[in-house]
């Protein structure tokens, strides 16, 4: 009888760990990749969910909600677009104009969204493995990723301790001028420039220059946001990039001056 109970135990024992066993694997299954749905699928998935309203089932921007507007303190309406990914052309980079963005850039646009458009953060809305695979998803759209090897990403040196002091802003201001900043934006860099109003991008399509008063650029408020931009250019529209036009220095006083423009040039250091 004891032999029997013993091994009556044995097999509940084993049966218990069968059932565990099973329970785990169908959790990797459900909640990952491990053994489950591969990164296609789930990218596929977050798309749908997240993206598509939007960009459009096709990627094209040519979701349900495909055109949008937004009202300035000025009285100036913008139409913002949802971005066309299977033309492999994005504004916010750290890489150099012509290239295409790296798997950082995507991460950090997905994660953080961007300021002054509809495009939402998602930091606390998907786990690592969904933003992964979101990003794939986004790459199927265009040939590029498959025909072009990706580039590096701009070096931005550290802050010179100068920026945003009023001799750097002054340099920044006659950088401004030198450059034909002001055609586009303006002198006072409201976006009213002489040109303003005859600007098309790649497409086309009418674009308007940034009001620099408005607020944050849409790639962020801090010196180095402001300096990558002048690095690597926005592709597909009028602003081009400044890394074989201007010296270091140079940049940076930009910099100065543009943040002077924005009301943030106390807050730099």
């Amino acid at each position: 009888m004891e032999g029997f109970n013993n091994m009556y135990r044995g097999r509940i024992f084993f049966m218990g760990l069968a059932i565990l066993s099973l329970s785990l694997i169908s959790g990797f299954v459900w909640n990952g990749t491990a053994f489950g749905a591969n990164k296609a699928d789930l990218g596929k998935k977050v798309y749908e969910e997240r993206c598509m309203i939007c960009h459009g089932a096709k990627g094209d921007g040519k979701g349900l909600v495909s055109v949008m507007r937004k009202s300035e303190k000025s009285g100036r309406v913008i139409l913002v677009e949802p971005r066309d990914f299977t033309n492999g052309v994005f504004r916010f980079r750290s890489t150099a104009t012509g290239c295409l963005p790296s798997d950082e850039d995507l991460l950090r646009l997905v994660d953080t969204g961007i300021t002054r458009s509809f495009m939402p953060a998602h930091k606390d809305e998907l786990n690592m493995d969904e933003k992964k695979a979101v990003i794939e998803q986004i790459k199927t759209f265009s040939t590029r990723w498959k025909e072009e090897e990706p580039c590096k990403s701009i070096t931005v040196k550290k802050k010179p301790k100068w920026v945003g002091s009023s001799s750097s802003i002054e340099k920044g201001a006659k950088i401004y001028k030198e450059m034909k900043c002001w055609e586009c934006h303006g002198d006072d860099g409201r976006g009213k420039g002489p040109k303003s109003d005859q600007l098309k991008d790649d497409w086309g399509k009418p674009i308007v220059p940034f009001n620099f008063t408005a607020g944050a650029l849409k790639r962020g408020t801090g010196a180095e946001d402001v300096y990558i931009t002048f690095m690597s250019g926005l592709d597909g529209t009028g602003m081009p990039s400044y890394e074989d036009s201007l010296k270091e220095d140079d940049r940076w006083h930009l910099v100065s001056f543009t943040l002077k423009l924005m009301g943030l040039d106390k807050h730099v250091h």
